[in-house]
């Protein structure tokens, strides 16, 4: 695999029983790109996520992440990665500060790399002045952005975001994704699921999959030039009648 690519896979698939939950997935992306997956609930990419985060092994086809064999080297995988889920646990009886002590322990940080790491997200994430917040005090918004910050603590090169900005309010939904920005500008790959549209115009690709099967893949305007279509919204809403 090329040292520029972050994630390749090839004839990904997943049966369970007779069901295949996710059918010959073909895609890459590179360091530094922003990739959005999107599909309807049930279309396959809860799946193809585990797998990619090395917690599902394939039954068929392969996929590097990171430079490791997802289904072989699952736990060299998940050393390589970070993870920000739709609801990430949060302790919320533990200040924002507390937190991230106790994910950097985790993540095997120690002494003066812990302190330094710590010191560096809360500055990035915007938590100068209350880094002693409970936070379970704090809005949706900031607890999503504790949780990017818990993410990226051990410094991963690859990044999966489940709906990050689910349920926030507009305003910090594009100040986080400004943040995204920075760390895809850094070198990092982000593999991003989300259903607004405004966000997967963001995207430097995009890929939508429908029962299992990946249906078109490419930049947003390759996607709206091959549909001959004016907005993602169009292009989608015709994917999503098409493979119901």
């Amino acid at each position: 695999m090329s040292s520029h690519i972050a994630i390749a896979t090839h004839d990904l698939t997943r049966c369970f029983g007779s069901l295949v939950a996710v059918d010959h997935v073909n895609f890459s992306l590179r360091y530094g790109e922003i990739f959005g997956f999107l599909g309807p609930n049930g279309s396959g990419k809860s799946t193809t996520i585990r797998m990619l985060c090395g917690i599902l092994k394939p039954t068929g086809g392969s996929a590097l992440v990171g430079g490791y064999d997802v289904g072989r080297e699952p736990e060299r995988v998940k050393e390589a990665i970070g993870y920000m889920s739709q609801r990430f646990c949060l302790y919320a009886d533990l200040t924002v500060e507390e937190n991230l002590n106790f994910y950097a322990e985790v993540y095997r940080l120690s002494g003066h790399e812990k302190k330094k790491r710590i010191d560096e997200v809360i500055a990035m994430a915007g938590f100068e002045d209350a880094r002693k917040r409970r936070s379970g005090q704090l809005s949706g918004g900031w607890k999503q952005r504790l949780a990017l910050a818990i993410a990226i603590l051990h410094r991963p090169r690859i990044l999966f975001l489940d709906e990050p900005t689910a349920g926030i309010d507009p305003i910090l939904r594009r100040s986080l994704w400004e943040w995204l920005y920075q760390i895809a500008q850094s070198g990092v790959a982000l593999f991003v699921t989300t259903h607004y549209m405004e966000e997967a115009e963001r995207c430097h690709q995009l890929a939508f999959i429908s029962q299992g099967k990946l249906l078109v893949h490419g930049s947003p305007a390759e996607l709206k030039a091959k549909t001959n279509a004016t907005s993602l919204e169009d292009v989608f809403a015709a994917l999503a009648t098409e493979h119901p």
